[in-house]
């Protein structure tokens, strides 16, 4: 079980966060409203989880929009998807007694009945047990578990190949140069601050970090990657991996697991040709979204805490407490606002 678990109540009502208003763009917190109604019960074959950490990921942006996307989106006037760690408080499945810590889709409100399926991890999975509770939503959440199956499963680096990576201290980007450089990679960093710049290499070990507000980005990536860049693991898209990509080495490969940069994708936005590129240098340009890879996810939390117990690998949290605080998340979220996986406490 998990070393530190923060003290918690059981409150006699269930705060939840409602979307009421579908955004265009990164959604804001008009577009959220706070409502109370009574606990939930269980039901055969379901539980109920009373949450402690619930959390903010980038990825919750395309779950609240009408744009085409992965998922259905949330609906208008129910509780804001999401996921969180909590604890079973009432259970009418075998599997999981009352007090199992489980991470998983329990939405951004106090309690939520769920059926096993609605559980992503275990805090007892073989090789996770005995890390703090806070762990399990950003460490062994899926922002480092994306982290590591898309850098090693797509990224794929090897013994010293560079490795870029964009957004380099955020929840993805901050285990994927430290994966990278626990695999003989060298990891070089592109971030929004100097700030993050000094983090990236004092925290996270990257060899190298550029602020992408550089006045000439080419020239900066050149100097930290004189002999180009192997793997680009890219979080944003648009003008900086345009950047990236012209200094690719043959056969490089980028994967892409975000578009932080682009404010809207009605109507598809059009930027410098990119075939040419892909063409001359030999590239591989593959996608990555962690559902389609569940099947992996204990084995690479497995991995992680590992990394973790070793020293080898660090993780930052940025907690607000109060669930007063979640309508504005997300867009706190997108404005680099944070230093660290951003979760709430609602315990």
């Amino acid at each position: 079980m998990p070393i530190a678990i923060p003290a918690y109540g059981l409150p006699q009502e269930n705060r939840r966060v409602l979307l009421v208003r579908r955004p265009t763009g990164v959604p804001q917190a008009e577009d959220f409203a706070l409502d109370t109604v009574p606990v939930p019960e269980p039901g055969p074959g379901q539980m109920l989880v009373r949450s402690i950490y619930l959390s903010v990921d980038p990825a919750q942006r395309g779950w609240v929009s009408a744009e085409a996307n992965y998922s259905a989106p949330v609906p208008l006037g129910g509780p804001m998807r999401a996921l969180a760690v909590g604890i079973v408080v009432q259970s009418h499945i075998d599997a999981f007694a009352e007090g199992t810590v489980v991470y998983g889709w329990f939405g951004w409100q106090d309690y939520a009945v769920v059926e096993a399926g609605a559980v992503v991890l275990r805090a007892d999975a073989p090789g996770t047990g005995d890390l703090p509770l806070d762990a399990y939503a950003s460490l062994l959440g899926i922002n480092g578990v994306t982290a590591w199956l898309a850098l090693t499963l797509l990224g794929r680096p090897r013994s010293g190949e560079t490795l870029v990576v964009s957004t380099a201290a955020g929840s993805v980007g901050s285990f994927v140069g430290q994966i990278g450089r626990s695999l003989g990679a060298r990891p070089v960093g592109l971030t929004g601050d100097d700030a993050k710049v000094a983090r990236c290499t004092e925290r996270y070990g990257y060899a190298a970090a550029i602020n992408y507000r550089t006045p000439d980005l080419a020239a900066a990536v050149k100097v930290a990657a004189p002999d180009g860049v192997d793997v680009y693991f890219d979080n944003t898209g648009g003008s900086i991996l345009d950047t990236v990509l012209r200094q690719m080495r043959i056969g490089g490969r980028i994967v892409q697991c975000g578009t932080a940069s682009t404010g809207s994708w009605v109507p598809p936005p059009s930027g410098p040709r990119n075939e040419r590129e892909i063409l001359t240098r030999r590239l591989v340009w593959s996608g990555f979204v962690i559902f389609d890879h569940m099947a992996g996810y204990a084995q690479a939390a497995a991995e992680l805490a590992a990394l973790c117990r070793s020293g080898s690998l660090v993780y930052d949290v940025d907690i607000a407490d109060g669930i007063a605080h979640a309508p504005g998340a997300i867009a706190s979220l997108y404005a680099g606002e944070n230093t660290g996986k951003k979760l709430i406490f609602v315990g």
